[in-house]
């Protein structure tokens, strides 16, 4: 199904779902990274958290506005 043929409230399921995926990811790179010194692969993980965070923040918010 193209994005243009989701409602918002899917749309907002589909995007704290990647949200989550991200912010999950991105904790295990800065694990990873604090665990072999390697502070550029820290960064990057820091990085994929808070695009996570931000993108689950937004399908919360899609959900809500398709109420």
């Amino acid at each position: 199904m193209a994005d243009r043929d989701k409602t918002l409230g899917e749309q907002g399921v589909e995007d704290s779902i990647k949200g989550k995926t991200d912010h999950v990811k991105g904790h295990v790179k800065d694990a990873v990274g604090g665990l072999t010194g390697d502070s550029s692969l820290q960064a990057e993980g820091k990085i994929d958290q808070a695009k996570g965070k931000l993108r689950d923040k937004l399908g919360e918010v899609e959900r809500d506005l398709d109420r």
